[in-house]
This record gives C-alpha cells, structure tokens and sequence, in this order.
C-alpha cells in the first residue's frame, strides 16, 4: 500500500475497496459464463428431440425435452460396458500412476546418490516427446508380448505415458517438506517406509491428488490410443465408443444418443474434481516449487 492510500480516510478505502469487489466479482461471473454455458448448451441438447438438436436455437428450444436419448444409449447400445471400461482403465492407470510416482519422487526428493540429477533430467526429458512419435515401436513390442486388445496392456500404456510428469510433481512435492519431520522419525526408530507411510504420506496427498486428477483425466479422453490397441468391441472405451456413434457404427447416426453420452462421460470427471478439489490447488503450488 502506498503512503498516499495508507493516509486516505477510511471512507474512501472503503469505497474503492467495494468498487474493486464488485469488479473482481463481475469479471468471475462472465468468465464462468464462459465455461458454464457450452456445458449447459449441451445438457439441454441432450434432452431434445432429434429434429430439435440439428436445428437452430430459437423459441421451441425448451418445448418437449425428454430423456429419450439417455434411456436409448443404455438400453440400446453397450454404453454401460463402455463406460466400465473407460472407468476400470482410468482407474487403474491412475492408482499404478501415483504410487509409482510416489515412491519414485520419494526417492529423488528426499535421497542425495550420484547421478541423481541425471535420471531427474532424462524423465523430464520423457515429458518433451509426443507418444505418437513412439507409437509404432510400442504396438510392435505389445503385440509380441500379447498385451494387445488387453485393457492391461492400455493400463501399462497410459501408465508410461503420465509417469514423467507424475514424478516430477512428486518429487517437487517431497523435496518441499521439512527434512526436520523426517529426521525426528529417524530418530524414534522408524523405518525408511515407515517414514513415508507414517510421517510423510499427509503432507504427500496434495501432490497424489493432483497426480490421480491428471492421470485420470487423460486417459479418461485418451482416444488414438484406446482407438488402436483394443480391437474387441466388448473392450472399447468412451471416446472409442462415442466415435462409432458419430460414425453410425450401432446403425445410424444419433445426435441425441452422442451429446448424452458425451454428457454421461461428463460426470465422473466432475465427481473425481470435487472430491479432490480441496488437495488440487495445494498440489499444483508444491508441484511449481523448484529446489
């Protein structure tokens, strides 16, 4: 605050201080605007009718919403199998993800060996290429190994693919903490585990949860991927599956059957968010600290 303002009256802080809320406040209300409105766009279309959905917004938009769409994509096509397969991926890329990641940034923050500035830069040098540019000799080394069509196999996939940046926000995240925590620890006996499980491991959950967030998300619309590696229909992902619907694969073309289900998929990305949105923020800071 400068002299000036520190000397105003009371009053006129006061009054520019409100001017600044309403101003702060204004600017968040369009910018949500912004973010909000397509998705609300989109619940809507969802509900109209087929002939509704490839026309214009006017006047009639809200006559005769219905949820015909959401009970034609479960009852049918495999929407619900898709859905399991987007989930049991996703899931499990994400849980492999963030305890390789811990326990590897574990071991590059808090641990002094040689080299050790070496195999920190070649995993960040990992974040610099596009896994297209990789994805040929991968499927080959896949197939050979029979991890192809396997939703294993796309687990092992995503999972090498998040883990460079993964670690990174972990490593950050353990080398932000108080070697003083780890040394009282040390000190009552506890093991090296023990240590991170036991004295560690609460400090650590901001960094975990920005890693299970991020990992979950991209391969929750990882498409080219899932789009080559499972063949089997009974094995498709959301992404994979909403394509053969815009493609007319289940018999023709459904605008209504594709934004619902784009809308379903919606869901649990939003569930995952705001459950962890409260260890998000902090993960993001400790994952900016550079040591």
């Amino acid at each position: 605050m400068s002299a000036e303002e520190s000397l105003a009256p009371p009053t006129r802080r006061s009054a520019g201080q409100r001017r600044a809320n309403v101003i702060y406040v204004a600017v968040g209300c369009v910018l949500s605007l912004l973010f909000v409105g397509p998705l609300v766009l989109a619940v809507i279309r969802s509900l109209q009718t087929e002939a509704q959905i490839v026309q214009p917004p006017n006047a009639n938009s809200f006559d005769g919403l219905s949820l015909e769409n959401y009970l034609g994509i479960f009852t049918r096509l495999p929407f619900l199998e898709m859905l399991g397969n987007s989930l049991i991926v996703s899931l499990g890329s994400a849980v492999v993800t963030a305890v390789i990641a811990t326990l590897a940034g574990y071991g590059l923050g808090r641990f002094t060996f040689r080299g050790q500035s070496v195999v920190f830069g070649v995993i960040l040098l990992a974040l610099m290429v596009p896994f297209q540019v990789l994805f040929t000799p991968i499927y080959l080394q896949f197939n050979a190994l029979g991890l192809t069509d396997s939703r294993i196999g796309l687990i092992i996939f995503y999972v090498t693919f998040n883990l460079p940046f993964a670690v990174f926000i972990m490593r950050n995240t353990f080398a932000a903490m108080p070697r003083e925590l780890e040394e009282a620890a040390y000190v009552d006996g506890a093991s090296t585990m023990g240590t991170l499980i036991h004295v560690l491991r609460p400090l650590a959950l901001p960094g975990v949860a920005t890693v299970v967030i991020f990992t979950f998300l991209a391969c929750w619309t990882e498409f080219l991927g899932a789009f080559l590696f499972l063949t089997s229909q009974d094995k498709q992902t959301l992404p994979v599956g909403l394509l053969t619907l815009i493609q007319g694969g289940f018999g023709g073309i459904s605008f209504g059957y594709v934004i619902a289900g784009s809308v379903i998929s919606l869901i649990p990305c939003v569930i995952l968010f705001i459950a962890l949105q409260r260890y998000y923020v902090q993960g993001l800071a400790a994952g900016s600290v550079k040591n």
